[in-house]
């Protein structure tokens, strides 16, 4: 059974930055795609950034609407994943949830419970 924690959420203003963790548990860790997503009432989850591993090294994708703003990054010791979001718009207010999985850009398959983030202007 795996277990995401996450952590790091709040409320910040428009144009702050948060990090958000998430520590993974029950599972081994480092091969495992990781990924963010976000959900606003009444709309559907959105996929955020993904990490996973390759041959080459890790891979990350990104949401265009994020892409250069926030950095998704890992630590294996930790079992943890990481969000850095820089530049923080209003749009950005959601629930963000963690997720685990084997696709590598979009890592559906478990999930963390959510932390919220409220940016306001």
């Amino acid at each position: 059974q795996v277990q995401l924690v996450e952590s790091g959420g709040g409320l910040v203003q428009a144009g702050g930055s948060l990090r958000l963790s998430c520590a993974a548990s029950g599972r081994t860790f480092a091969r495992e795609a990781m990924g963010w997503f976000r959900q606003t009432p009444g709309k559907e989850r959105e996929f955020v950034a993904s990490i996973s591993w390759t041959w080459t090294g890790y891979t990350t994708y990104y949401a265009d609407s994020v892409k250069d703003r926030f950095t998704i990054f890992r630590d294996n010791a930790k079992n943890t994943v990481y969000l850095q979001m820089n530049s923080l718009k209003p749009e950005d207010t959601a629930v963000y949830y963690c997720a685990g999985g084997k696709r590598s850009d979009y890592p559906d398959d478990y999930w963390g419970q959510g932390t919220q983030v409220t940016v306001s202007s």
